[in-house]
Formats: structure tokens, C-alpha cells, sequence
């Protein structure tokens, strides 16, 4: 996320003003630039880099910002550029690492119009959407939803009924999708070079639908994070081969890399049980108990199987915490 932002988007796939409902170029003004930036110390720093520039979506006349999380992840400074060419600080006010979502708030009166957040649950595979960045129609495009399904991130990530859109937005991170009432239904995340439909394989984007928020966007603009006990966290990063799990990679000084395990690695049982996806792999984790638990496992190493077992934490005490103001 080092990169510059690139606008360049076909004008075959920008929104046609005619053909919206709504008012579009007003609703488009409320989707804002973030530039962030950490020190190299940071927890993350080592895999996010420490500048990182995406988009967010305003929507609280109180200066609320919802984007994606790992572009404000222990941010020291951010600022948010609107579509008038105001500039103005923000802070980092949350990071839910469940959802993936991120909270910016901003430091002054911003120049955005407010998007409501609309039921991304009505969101279904063929609907029309727009996915747009900060920059008005220039940086707009028009996509169908090719898919609804869960999605299993090797970061240790999983979200039921993720939104899947395409063709792929160019600047996905923390773009807005938009419904055909000009409302928020999700928050861009991810390229897919792969996306299975009913119809299709193709590339898109994966979308955080906004009805994850509903029963924790309070906590988050009052705490910071949610209430609820976190999950264990490992620090690693995993893929699937058959029914076993190689670590691709690890968190520089996690509870894995320090409880002993390796880049290339294959963890064949979580606690005595078989995994069948990714996402049945980490939930047996979870499934474990709260941060803090021991996590037994079965792996293998050069041919050679053994047992470890990893003691988990919450992650929230080894990355810097948002400095509220």
C-alpha cells in the first residue's frame, strides 16, 4: 500500500449519470483519499510498510470515516483529502480485526457530504453496484456482483458472506460500493484474480459488507474496539495444501515465530482435529478458547512430524494502540 493512487479507469465502465437514480456526483464527493503513516517500530510495519494511501467513506456529520482497517493499522498520522481539495487530520479511532474494518475520525469540519450506510444483507449475486474511489466519476466504475460466499484471509481472517464484484476496481482499499439508493453497502478490501460463480470465473474485488457493523459500530466509536473476549491470535500467515496448512510466512517476534515454528512448516491438526478449509483451520483455533489459551498442534518439518504448542495473545497488546484526542 506504499504505491501512489492510480485514477486511471476505462470511461467504458464509469457510472452513466443518466442512468443512476440518484445523485451521484454529490454522493461520489463523499468518499475521501487517506494518507497514513507509522514508524518503522510498528508491529505491522514489517508487513504493511509504514505509509499507506487507500480511500474511506464519510458517514457521520461528526466526521467518521469507515474504511478498511489495515490502512490506519497503527497509524501515527493520517490525512484526509476530500474531493474540494481540503486537507485535514484524522485519527485512528478503531481497527476491528474480525471485520477488517477501520474508524477515522476527523479532526475538524470536514468538506463531505455524508454517505448512509445502506443493508448490504438485500445485496445479492447480478445486482448493479458502483465501486468508487475518492475523485468523483473519474475514479468510479460500474460492477455486478459475482458473488456472496465466505472468505478465508491467511492472516488469520475469516467473514461469512463476503460481497465479491466485478471487474476489479484499480484502487480497491477502502472504496465504497455503492447500492442503487447511493447508500455505503461494503468496503473494498481485496484483489481476487479468482471468483467463483454460478455463471463465471473471473477477477474482481472482495467487499466487507456493511452489516457486519451492526452489532458493534457503537463499541468502536466508544471504546475503540468491541467488548467481546478476542480471539487467540498466532501471527501467522497460512495456505492450504489438500487438508494441511503450510506457514507461508510469520509476524517478526509473534506468538508463533517465538513459540518455535517456521516459514514452510506444515500444521497438519489444531488440537487433535482435522481442518477442511481455511476457514475450518483457523476457526478450530478459535474454537480453542480467548487470547491467551494454549494452541496445540500437530506439524510437520522436513518429512519429520512433531508436536508444539503456541501460547496465543491478543493482538491488540503487541500493535500501538489509536491515541484518542
Amino acid at each position: 500500500m506504499t504505491e501512489k493512487l492510480s485514477p486511471t479507469i476505462d470511461s467504458k465502465i464509469q457510472p452513466n449519470f443518466e442512468n443512476i437514480a440518484f445523485d451521484l456526483e454529490t454522493t461520489l464527493n463523499g468518499v475521501v483519499t487517506l494518507k497514513a503513516s507509522t514508524s518503522e517500530q510498528a508491529f505491522t510495519a514489517s508487513v504493511l510498510g509504514t505509509e499507506r494511501q487507500g480511500y474511506g467513506v464519510h458517514i457521520a456529520d461528526s466526521g467518521l470515516i469507515l474504511t478498511i482497517g489495515y490502512l490506519v493499522a497503527e497509524a501515527e498520522q493520517i490525512w484526509i483529502t476530500t474531493n474540494s481539495g481540503q486537507v485535514i487530520e484524522g485519527h485512528s479511532l478503531a481497527y476491528d480485526y474480525e471485520t477488517g474494518f477501520g474508524l477515522v475520525q476527523c479532526l475538524g469540519e470536514l468538506d463531505a457530504p455524508t454517505i448512509p450506510l445502506g443493508n448490504s444483507s438485500l445485496i445479492k449475486e447480478h445486482d448493479n453496484v458502483i465501486v468508487a474511489g475518492a475523485g468523483g466519476k473519474a475514479t468510479a466504475i460500474t460492477a455486478k456482483i459475482a458473488a456472496r460466499a465466505e472468505f478465508a484471509g491467511y492472516w488469520e481472517y475469516v467473514i461469512e458472506n463476503a460481497i465479491f464484484s466485478a471487474p476489479s476496481h484499480p484502487n480497491w482499499g477502502g472504496a465504497a460500493l455503492l447500492n442503487n439508493a447511493g447508500e455505503v453497502c461494503g468496503i473494498g478490501s481485496l484483489f481476487v484474480n479468482k471468483i467463483e460463480s454460478d455463471a463465471m470465473q473471473c477477477e474482481g474485488n472482495m467487499i466487507v459488507p456493511v452489516e457486519l457493523l451492526d452489532d458493534r459500530l457503537q463499541e468502536l466509536q466508544l471504546y475503540g474496539q468491541t467488548l467481546s473476549s478476542p480471539r487467540p491470535w498466532l501471527g501467522i500467515f497460512a495456505s492450504q495444501i489438500d487438508r494441511d496448512f503450510e506457514i507461508v510466512g510469520l509476524y517478526n517476534n509473534g506468538p508463533a515465530a517465538l513459540g518455535g515454528l517456521e516459514t514452510g512448516d506444515v500444521i497438519l491438526e489444531i488440537n487433535n482435529i482435522k481442518s477442511n478449509s481455511l476457514a475450518n483451520f483457523f476457526r478450530n483455533i478459535w474454537d480453542i478458547g480467548p487470547a491467551g489459551c494454549e494452541v496445540p498442534m500437530k506439524i510437520m518439518r522436513n518429512g519429520s512430524i512433531s508436536e508444539a504448542t503456541i501460547l496465543s495473545v491478543d493482538r491488540r497488546d503487541l500493535w500501538k494502540k489509536p491515541q484518542f484526542h
